[in-house]
């Protein structure tokens, strides 16, 4: 596979992605008496992850969204000192597509929170509904060949689908997935060497 790339614009998931969404969600919900399975990590989905209807799961994730503590999520792994030497070795600016909210204060937390964690690195930063689908955000890219870096299997198909270079970073969730046309990331630090040419 080769992972050449000439573009300087990575479009980039957020939350799994950039910023730790999982920790600060965790904290937020146990405030609230509800606890993680023991087999949490193994789960992507919050119904399987509490053990909770879907319904109520849907709840908890748009409440925790357009709460005060999505502005201040922690940077995720090793996300800040890769990100800021792509941008200022290499020139690189990101384009974040998340699902996270519409409600213009979430998007305004958000903002902040990316800004303040990794600085003015932003070409655009786009919200989606909470849970919504990618595929109508990365149809405007299609056939560029950009990398586009994701942790959620689905939308990293949708990617290269769409002729996108997708790059899956490595959760407990995702570990077992493998696809021909999706390079696979443990750390942001396998990113920048593939996204800079010097991993193939």
């Amino acid at each position: 596979m080769n992972l050449k790339n000439n573009h300087k614009t990575l479009l980039v998931d957020c939350d799994g992605v950039l910023l730790d969404w999982t920790a600060t969600f965790t904290e937020w919900m146990a405030a609230r008496g509800l606890t993680q399975q023991p087999c949490a990590q193994g789960y992507y989905s919050i119904q399987d992850q509490y053990e909770i209807p879907s319904t109520a799961a849907k709840k908890y994730t748009a409440l925790f969204n357009e709460s005060a503590a999505i502005g201040f999520l922690e940077p995720f792994r090793d996300a800040v000192p890769w990100v800021r030497r792509l941008h200022r070795t290499h020139g690189y600016r990101f384009t974040v597509i998340t699902s996270l909210s519409e409600d213009p204060y979430a998007v305004q937390l958000r903002r902040r929170n990316l800004i303040s964690r990794f600085g003015k690195v932003f070409e655009d930063i786009i919200c989606l509904p909470t849970g919504s689908d990618k595929y109508a955000a990365l149809e405007p890219y299609r056939d560029t060949g950009m990398w586009w870096v994701e942790d959620k299997p689905e939308n990293a198909i949708v990617g290269a689908e769409l002729g996108l270079r997708s790059i899956l970073l490595e959760h407990e969730h995702n570990r077992d997935f493998d696809h021909a046309l999706i390079y696979r990331a443990k750390t942001w630090k396998d990113i920048y060497y593939a996204v800079t040419g010097q991993l193939s």
